[in-house]
């Protein structure tokens, strides 16, 4: 098979999927077959593993060009760099810090942007630059204006998008700024997560224009929320589904392990307790959310062994409060221990039972508030 009949079988394949799924809509047709996904990825990416927070090995077109054919017209994201591009080689790095995004997201949030001819669009986080030239074949480049941090993976965009007829109005830069000189917008999309929606966004749009980006309390989870914004500076919308992007570079934190929170060797100061609720019912991505709107300031890392258990690790963001509560298969109880001013597994455990006693509500059940001082408010839709 030749280089063109692998794209153009790819194309159709990947297309069924996503009409399939509902993600690619008519009013997108044209730009998916126009823009193929191909002509924006690199010759090394790392595919999407099943959960849709790993990465599997380095796919190379080189070395394995029907590997990378398949890798590319496939539903999964492609991690197109390592540690803001301080890891080299064909090795998995640290963290990933670029990336293809997953099609059916691509879709489905360009679908939720609702676009129309004449509308101006600003996108945050340029990437290998496919979602840009989307955008660029629907509504004309001269409409969009894209923002990238990392001066190397935008100068690759640019070169993408030039190679295949389009030119966005391209800048390296800050994404939580915006870019003031061709606003304002009328719709907003980010392909980074953010845990406070930038007023910069706000300000920048028309009021009655849309904002959709992935949005995620401390604790974890993540949606996409589809806001409006308002006259008075707010903006409100609910949550669409569940995502999962890398931060916005901007609002990224250094997570201190669980040695900064002792005192002491362990258990230090801790007072034990125990719980009938397994830390297991704590890791979904749903209630991972519910945890995060109800109890912030706290973020988990779990500590697993290898004999199969693990430790559930409660963190404040402040480093005054830690807790910790073991998982054991075949139990009815786990040993829970607390330290500092906030119980904190006795907080999360709280927010839970929250969850639960409503019916542990999805994400699309919920709705955010941005007031025009910034104010974040997440509220469970009635």
């Amino acid at each position: 098979m030749t280089a063109r009949q692998a794209a153009e079988a790819g194309r159709d394949r990947l297309a069924s999927a996503l009409i399939a799924n509902g993600s690619l809509q008519p009013d997108w047709f044209a730009a998916y077959h126009a823009v193929p996904r191909h002509l924006f990825v690199p010759d090394t990416v790392w595919p999407g593993m099943a959960d849709g927070v790993r990465q599997g090995h380095a796919v190379s077109r080189s070395q394995d060009a029907a590997a990378w054919w398949r890798a590319v017209y496939s539903d999964v994201p492609l991690t197109t760099q390592w540690d803001d591009g301080a890891h080299l080689g064909n090795s998995r790095g640290t963290a990933p810090s670029s990336s293809s995004s997953m099609p059916t997201m691509v879709f489905s949030m360009l679908a939720a942007l609702d676009v129309a001819d004449g509308h101006r669009v600003l996108e945050i986080g340029t990437g290998t630059g496919w979602n840009a030239a989307l955008l660029s074949h629907r509504l004309g480049s001269a409409n969009v204006t894209t923002v990238e941090v990392d001066g190397s993976t935008a100068t690759d965009a640019q070169r993408r998008l030039a190679r295949s007829g389009y030119a966005p109005v391209t800048v390296v830069g800050d994404g939580a700024a915006g870019h003031p000189p061709t606003a304002p917008f009328d719709r907003v999309i980010a392909t980074c997560s953010v845990r406070d929606v930038p007023r910069a966004w706000i300000e920048q749009c028309r009021p009655g224009a849309m904002i959709v980006a992935p949005w995620g309390p401390e604790y974890g989870g993540e949606a996409v929320v589809k806001l409006t914004t308002q006259p008075d500076g707010s903006a409100h919308g609910g949550f669409a589904r569940s995502s999962a992007f890398m931060r916005l570079r901007a609002q990224r934190v250094a997570r201190p392990n669980s040695l900064a929170y002792l005192s002491a060797p362990w258990p230090a100061d801790g007072v034990r307790s125990a719980t009938t609720l397994s830390p297991d019912e704590l890791g979904g991505w749903a209630a991972m959310f519910a945890i995060g709107v109800r109890v912030p300031g706290v973020f988990p890392l779990t500590e697993r062994y290898p004999d199969g258990t693990y430790t559930l690790w409660l963190h404040d963001t402040a480093v005054t409060s830690w807790a910790t509560a073991d998982w054991e298969p075949g139990r009815a109880e786990f040993e829970v221990v607390q330290s500092g001013p906030r119980r904190l597994w006795d907080e999360v455990e709280a927010g839970w039972r929250w969850w639960d006693a409503r019916g542990r509500p999805g994400v699309e059940r919920f709705a955010l508030t941005v007031a025009p001082d910034g104010a974040h408010a997440v509220r469970l839709k009635r």
